[in-house]
């Protein structure tokens, strides 16, 4: 099983910008996927997650209204878009999955698969 994120860059406040999580060796529609934000001394704080069969989303306050999450089924794929970045959202931006069936969870000790990181800076 393999994620792949992709997609950061060096952006300025008010940018947008898409990043991408495919998969490999897991079927989508029987995980849901959750995006995850990291600065260093930190833990990773939940950014948003989509049951990918149902196309349900839920968002962190902090980013309800700028970021949307989505999936292109055809290509095993989920998108965080990030709208209006904003200084704060500078972070390593990492995508994990987890069995539907488990339920839906914010912590990060409750995904099996996590991809390898893809840094958003976001410039003032």
């Amino acid at each position: 099983v393999q994620l792949q994120a992709s997609g950061g860059g060096l952006v300025q406040a008010g940018d947008s910008l898409r990043l991408s999580c495919a998969a490999s060796g897991l079927t989508f529609s029987e995980h849901t996927v959750t995006w995850f934000r990291q600065v260093p001394g930190s833990v990773p704080e939940f950014v948003a997650t989509i049951i990918s069969s149902e196309s349900v989303t839920y968002y962190d306050d902090s980013v309800k209204g700028r970021f949307t999450i989505a999936r292109d089924s055809t290509k095993n794929t989920v998108f965080l878009d990030l709208y209006s970045v904003r200084p704060e959202d500078t972070a390593t931006y990492y995508c994990a999955a987890r069995r539907r069936n488990f339920g839906l969870s914010r912590l990060p000790g409750d995904h099996r698969y996590w991809g390898q990181g893809t840094q958003v800076t976001v410039s003032s």
